[in-house]
């Protein structure tokens, strides 16, 4: 896999947000043309994109911010976790606490609440800007 993309609103938001989470800023772009436009099935996309990396390299996530067309609203900002299509993104932290903390400073919230699965992992899903839920794992002894 080479990407996990994204659309969002406000895309320095949602960068600052992953940047928190410790993910690096790769790069930024304004993507446009007509391969641009063969390449997603839409006219006219004008899009500023931002990659961001995990710090061992291995992952990244596209955030697109749609200029034109203009980004389609799906509903409810905050489905619940049941809801089809793409849900969540994990992340393997070291001190779960101190990310949920660090992460509340950028609006967000549990989405339930932090769980222990046996003696193995604590996990909690946490919705961060543009609704995007992301669960953080962090694995025990």
């Amino acid at each position: 896999m080479d990407n996990v993309g994204i659309v969002v609103d406000d895309l320095e938001a949602a960068v600052a947000f992953f940047v928190e989470l410790g993910m690096e800023l790769e790069g930024k772009a304004q993507i446009e043309g007509p391969w641009a436009d063969r390449s997603v099935g839409l006219d006219g996309v004008r899009c500023d994109i931002a990659m961001i990396r995990t710090p061992d390299g291995h992952g990244r996530l596209e955030l697109a911010k749609y200029h034109t067309p203009a980004a389609i609203d799906p509903g409810p900002h905050n489905p619940p976790h049941n809801t089809l299509g793409m849900h969540r993104v994990m992340f393997a932290v070291d001190d779960i606490e101190d990310v949920i903390a660090r992460l509340r400073t950028h609006g967000a919230e549990l989405v339930g609440e932090l769980a222990q699965y046996e003696d193995s992992y604590r996990l909690c899903y946490v919705r961060g800007p543009e609704g995007i839920i992301i669960a953080l794992a962090e694995q025990l002894n």
